[in-house]
């Protein structure tokens, strides 16, 4: 998935050599914990390696699948997808961040356009960026706080009618 060379911290701006950017340092590396056994995380069969796990998205034509590749370190988080050539329909890739806030992303070497859909720690969307265009260094963020960014191709949004404030659940994705 092509997505971000995102992360553009808030208030640092620095960038490393390969132009990805570097979010500014929190107080405390404490990471986001995601049960394997909460209400919104089973375990599933991706834990036992037979298939990818998936987000749940809540849409008026009832719950909808995507399987994720999911990216909680620092170095992952910023290369998320860039230089993909393709992402199939109904995959994405889930970004476990490390605390609740509001997360800039970018296009940076990015080759396919995404909907970036931005999910508070309460499993409910906290908004979307539509159609982000590849190949830039525009930020795109919503301005409500996230613990979890899905990532998928251009277009997903809209086609499936996603909404801000729809519950989310993830299957299989592993705890931090």
């Amino acid at each position: 998935m092509l997505l971000i060379a995102f992360l553009a911290g808030c208030s640092s701006g620095t960038k490393h050599d390969d132009g990805a950017a570097v979010p500014p340092q929190p107080a405390s590396h404490a990471a986001p914990a995601v049960s394997p056994t909460s209400p919104t995380s089973t375990s599933g069969a991706a834990a036992t390696g037979s298939a990818m796990p998936k987000v749940y998205l809540s849409t008026p034509q009832g719950e909808l699948a995507v399987e994720v590749e999911v990216v909680s370190s620092e170095a992952k988080i910023q290369r998320g997808l860039m230089f993909r050539e393709h992402l199939p329909p109904d995959q994405g890739m889930l970004f476990l961040m490390r605390q609740e806030q509001v997360w800039p992303f970018w296009m940076h070497n990015t080759l396919i356009p995404l909907d970036l859909v931005f999910i508070a720690k309460d499993f409910t969307i906290a908004g979307i960026v539509e159609n982000a265009e590849p190949r830039t260094d525009t930020l795109r963020q919503v301005e409500q706080p996230s613990l979890y960014v899905l990532e998928v191709n251009g277009g997903y949004a809209a086609a499936h009618k996603l909404t801000r404030g729809a519950k989310v659940r993830f299957d299989g994705v592993p705890p931090r």
